[in-house]
């Protein structure tokens, strides 16, 4: 029996770190894939959504200076093409079988 528990608390730890290791990669710079979907609840809470116009952009100024995004973006924020590049990770996909397709993604 004890064995059995061991074994399940080993999977669930693995799991949660197989979770954890996928990194979405933009503009030279890596950020996990927690951080690129509350970047996405953002956008969407929001009301801005890219699938309607392929040229969207996202206004960095109001985005980089929100509490609510994650700090893992600032230095995306300072680099020339914020907007470009957060919108490229507001579109990410986020299903795991399509996230490990796309090319950004790495840690599948």
């Amino acid at each position: 029996m004890k064995a059995a528990i061991a074994t399940v608390a080993l999977f669930v730890l693995a799991l949660s770190w197989t979770s954890e290791a996928v990194q979405v990669e933009e503009n030279g710079l890596s950020f996990s894939l927690e951080a690129v979907k509350r970047l996405q609840a953002l956008v969407e809470s929001s009301g801005a959504t890219g699938q309607q116009n392929p040229r969207f952009r996202i206004n960095t100024k109001s985005f980089c200076t929100n509490m609510l995004l994650p700090q893992e973006f600032l230095p995306l924020c300072k680099q020339r093409g914020a907007s470009a590049s957060l919108a490229r990770l507001a579109m990410v996909p986020m299903d795991v079988c399509e996230i490990c397709a796309f090319a950004a993604c790495t840690g599948c």
